[in-house]
This record gives structure tokens, sequence and C-alpha cells, in this order.
């Protein structure tokens, strides 16, 4: 009896889970901030910081890389980007559209904005 109530709930379990199909990942990098250096450098810097991130943090294919935020602490720019996958960009964009997340609106061109304020998307 013990036997078929510990399958029956095993069986129960195993047939409402469900795994996560989106990803979607903050990550936090760093460049170093270098003085007299012109906007073609600082943009080729933080392009490198970002595909290092992409590359080196996540497992799975992004489609989209959002930065979310910029800090100068000293020496070091700290670049927050948010990274997602086709699915978990799906899910923002549902977020966005309820209303839920309030961080602005997206640039889809692909460039990184440098205006304060601006969220910057850069799709893969």
């Amino acid at each position: 009896m013990k036997l078929i109530v510990t399958t029956l709930i095993g069986l129960a379990v195993a047939g409402f889970a469900t795994t996560a199909s989106a990803h979607v990942v903050e990550v936090t990098t760093s460049i170093p901030v270098v003085q007299g250096s012109d906007d073609s450098e600082l943009k080729a810097a933080v392009a490198s910081a970002i595909d290092d991130a992409v590359h080196q943090a996540i497992r799975f294919t992004p489609t989209v890389v959002t930065l979310q935020n910029v800090r100068r602490v000293g020496d070091r720019i700290y670049l927050v980007l948010l990274v997602a996958d086709q699915e978990g960009e799906e899910m923002i964009k549902q977020l966005e559209s309820d209303g839920a997340n309030s961080s602005g609106g997206a640039n889809d061109s692909g460039e990184l904005s440098t205006e304060p304020g601006d969220s910057a998307v850069k799709n893969l």
C-alpha cells in the first residue's frame, strides 16, 4: 500500500513539474576608466565588455542584451546588463506591455545609447 501511494505521489509530482523555458539573466561587468579617451574608444571598450560577459557568463544563446545601468565608481565603469533568450525576450515584452516594467522605452536600433535614462538594446 505504501509503495502504491509513494508511486502515485511521485507520478503526480513528475506530471505537474515544469521546466523553465525562458532565460533572463542580469550580469554586471566593468571596464577601467581611461583618461583622455574619445567616444569611439569608449564604445569599443563597452562593446568588448558586453561581448565578454555574454560569451563567458551565460550558458544559453541570447537574442537580446539590454544595458540597464551604468555607473562610474572610482577608476571603474560598471555596466549592468539584462540578457535574455527568445522566450525570455517575449516574457520581457509581455511584462512591458502589462505595465509591470517601468524602465522606459527600449532602443531597438542595435546601438548603445549614451543618453542618461535611455535603455539600450543590442540585438544578437
